[in-house]
């Protein structure tokens, strides 16, 4: 059975026609093909390069499962929204308050149409959006810079393009991983039902520091 609050889209690209769908389920995806498009690329180096790792984020509570599946069932494109860990220091902002956009990735042959644009439309189209502080980490390690065919720092504006029209800001912080590379890249939405004592806890966990 789909998810209450599923949508779905049909996107036409120069080479075909590709299905977007939000909150896909285990069973939705169990079915379909994935590892072929995020591993033929000697130097790509994707987040997510098992079928299992999305089943394993849709079975979690909240998560947001977001896939681009050509008409003979191929994933050529993925996000995902689910809580940090709970060794990540966000969780001490509060019990479910953060959810990050831990993956946006589109397979090299299906990049430049508007693939990614569009998941990260339907990935953010949550009903607890005004609840939460959604975030994303960009790691430059984790950026296919030749496949894009562009330096650090132009992805990461890149990044900051894709982010910023869905409310996203940059927000500095001293997390040991962020701060390992200039370019890497902090970014956030505050929904509006989250209270000032919640945003200035945000703050303060930015840098570490517990109230």
């Amino acid at each position: 059975m789909a998810h209450q609050h599923q949508k779905k889209a049909n996107w036409l690209t120069h080479r075909g026609m590709v299905n977007i769908c939000s909150f896909c389920s285990p069973d939705e995806i169990s079915p379909l093909s994935f590892r072929e498009a995020f591993t033929e690329y000697a130097h790509d180096n994707p987040i997510i390069s098992e079928k299992e790792s999305l089943i394993r984020a849709a079975s979690s509570p909240d998560a947001n499962v977001t896939l681009a599946i050509t008409t003979d069932g191929n994933i050529i494109g993925l996000a995902i929204l689910e809580y940090p860990r709970a060794d990540e220091r966000w969780v001490r902002v509060g019990k479910r308050v953060m959810a990050e956009v831990s993956v946006i990735e589109v397979s090299r042959p299906w990049r430049s149409t508007g693939i990614a644009r569009e998941l990260l439309h339907l990935l953010l189209d949550h009903p607890l959006k005004p609840d939460r502080i959604f975030y994303m980490v960009g790691y430059s390690w984790t950026w296919d810079l030749e496949g894009a065919g562009i330096p650090p720092v132009c992805y990461r504006d890149m990044m900051i393009r894709l982010f910023t029209p869905h409310g996203f800001k940059t927000y500095q912080t001293n997390e040991p991983n962020i701060m390992l590379r200039p370019e890497n890249l902090f970014m956030a939405r505050i929904g509006e039902n989250i209270s000032e004592s919640v945003r200035k806890r945000f703050k303060m966990i930015r840098f570490n520091i517990d109230d």
